[in-house]
């Protein structure tokens, strides 16, 4: 397992922060009762996958891990 990355990319960790600050958006919204707040931290939580999947199509994330199988 040594050779697994873990998310420890960029793209990982750009998705992961940008998702953040999202839940930070909807929650705060969420307590003060503004749906429109909310709603625009579920759009910023969508637009953390999207860049996090831009940016892993772009090269950025984790490379592929070839299977090495033994034969009997």
């Amino acid at each position: 397992m040594s050779g697994h990355d873990h998310g420890h990319t960029p793209a990982a960790w750009t998705g992961v922060i940008i998702a953040f600050i999202g839940f930070c958006i909807a929650g705060a919204f969420m307590v003060m009762s503004n749906p429109l707040g909310f709603w625009a931290g579920m759009v910023v939580i969508a637009v953390g996958g999207l860049v996090g999947a831009a940016m892993r199509a772009a090269g950025m994330g984790a490379k592929p891990q070839r299977v090495v199988r033994s034969e009997g």
